[in-house]
């Protein structure tokens, strides 16, 4: 019983750990709605930046989606124990 207790603590905090780690690289890379273009001429102002947005790839996530993977292992491994 103590085991399944350690590995449900272990668990949620693997969890909120990944969701904050890829919730703090989408932030610190920039506000989405800037436009990312080399000329400066503002013809077509919008808040939405032109072609694809870098921001919300999954190439730079994968530490924090490990460990939400990690996290949801051991909670089911605590739930079959």
């Amino acid at each position: 019983m103590q085991s399944s207790n350690l590995l449900i603590g272990i668990g949620a905090l693997l969890i909120l750990g990944g969701i904050v780690l890829t919730a703090v690289q989408t932030l610190w890379r920039g506000r989405l709605s800037d436009a990312h273009t080399l000329d400066s001429t503002p013809t077509d102002v919008t808040l939405e930046p032109r072609g694809r947005s870098r921001t919300l790839g999954l190439k730079g996530k994968w530490p924090g989606l490990g460990l939400i993977a990690l996290g949801a292992i051991l909670l089911i491994a605590a739930a079959a124990v």
